[in-house]
Formats: C-alpha cells, structure tokens, sequence
C-alpha cells in the first residue's frame, strides 16, 4: 500500500474496518476506495465482510435511514425510486471510449476524458454527511475459475441491501486471490435526496461506463438496474471481455443438470 493511499484510508477509516480492507492484498482494491473517499468525501467509511451480522447491518441501516420501509410480512421491505428515475436511462448511460478507440454507433458514448471529468464532478462530495459503504461480492460461485469479483463503493443502504439479495458474498474471494482478482469496480452515489429519500436532482444523472479501467460511475440515481454495479453494468463489462477471451457472457442464464441420480435440478 503506497504511502499516500495508506494515509487516506487511514484518516477515513476506524481501525476495525482499516484492518477488514487491508486484509485484502490488493493495490488497485485500496487505491480505489481511497480515490472514492477523495473525490465523494463521505462523512465515515463502512467495510463489509461476508459475516451474517455484516449482512443484516445493510438491511437495518436502509429502514432506520428510510429508503426501505418495513412491511406487515416480517422480514419484508419495500423501497421507492423517485417518479423520474424509474427505469436505467438510455440517454444519460454511456460508455467512456479512450481517444483513437471506437464503438459501434448504435451504443451512447463520450470521448474519455470528457466523460470523466464530468461525472467525477457531480461526485465531487456527493457523500458528505454519509457512509460510504464498501462492498465485495462475485459474479458466478466463489473459489471457481468462472467467477468474476466485484467491488461497489456507495453511499445507498437500499443498493447494499440489494447487492446482498441479488449476488453472492465476496470478500473472503477477494482474500483468498489477493493481488490476483481482476475485478469490476461501480462507484456509486445517490446524490442529493429530498424528503422521501429519494435522488432529487433527475437531470444530473450520469451513468458512465469506463471499460478500459472495468470501472462505472454512477450519480443521481437509485433505481436498481443503474446502481446496483453486478447487475446490467457489470453485464457490458463482461460482455467485453467475454468477446475478448472466448466465452459467453448472460444477464441471466438457467440450466438443468442431470447427476448420476438421474434427477434433473435446476
């Protein structure tokens, strides 16, 4: 750990969740959670294990905070986006594409560097007065060839909650490889929120897709399939890099398996 990223994480971190993170070695894993905390200035930094306690944390911290509220059913909450955020936004989703590289037409993009400076901007302090929360999760089964890690840094509770819901845990995955996990990063922040929590400031969203660095950012938004970073954003990731290394890459893929039983599961 370089002495400027120890030293950020450090300030920004207690001792307990220092230890959590500096548990995984991994340069690119530290340096971009203390480029998170630089640029979106969160008021404290939470790091999650795998760790039941950990996991039902997320769920408590979105109802106390308000962007989940508890139902009759035990156990069940529902969240609300706001009425401008109800679906992932074509029009504010691009990709991030290097000077001298090209995409098909058909796909939203910006020039790099454009694209970045503008979207770092809006996350400029968008977290102040919040937690930032640190998240490791995988794509496909741990401990296995075929999964894929993947890092989120957010200041939504609701998105925690979901990744918890929707993907399996990941920080003890990202132990186990250390320097070796070529992972998939979303920074992501809510943004301004309004009264009924929700994002308040609709015509600043940004959803940037930097595949040369397998980074998103994402501002001004809750809705799922624009925050929740394993879902559709991790799906243009490694659809690039299905292309690249001969693979097949799906949104959602079911199969059935015949065992030596002869029973067929699902």
């Amino acid at each position: 750990m370089s002495g400027e990223v120890l030293s950020v994480l450090r300030e920004n971190l207690s001792e307990k969740d220092f230890k959590i993170l500096a548990a995984i070695e991994n340069e690119k894993v530290h340096l971009f959670v203390a480029d998170a905390i630089q640029l979106c200035e969160p008021e404290k930094v939470w790091v999650s294990t795998d760790s039941p306690r950990d996991i039902e944390h997320s769920r408590q911290e979105a109802i106390r905070l308000g962007e989940e509220i508890p139902l009759n059913i035990p156990g069940h909450t529902v969240h609300f986006d706001g009425m401008e955020d109800q679906g992932r936004d074509r029009e504010v989703t691009r990709y991030l594409v290097p000077a001298g590289d090209k995409l098909s037409p058909a796909l939203n993009q910006i020039e790099r560097e454009t694209g970045l400076k503008e979207v770092r901007n809006l996350l400029k302090g968008a977290m102040k007065g919040r937690t930032m929360i640190v998240r490791f999760l995988t794509l496909g089964p741990a401990n296995s060839i075929f999964s894929i890690p993947c890092l989120e840094c957010t200041d939504s509770y609701y998105v925690s909650h979901s990744l918890n819901l929707l993907y399996r845990p990941g920080y003890e995955e990202f132990k186990r490889l250390g320097s070796r996990a070529r992972f998939l990063a979303t920074l992501h922040s809510a943004g301004e929120l309004d009264q009924r929590m929700v994002s308040a400031q609709p015509d600043k969203k940004r959803i940037y897709i930097d595949y040369s660095t397998d980074t998103v950012y994402s501002v001004n938004t809750q809705y799922a399939g624009n925050t929740v970073g394993l879902k559709k954003l991790a799906l243009r990731l490694t659809i690039r890099r299905a292309d690249e290394e001969g693979w097949l890459a799906e949104h959602m893929f079911l199969m059935g398996v015949t065992g030596p039983n002869k029973r067929k599961t699902y």
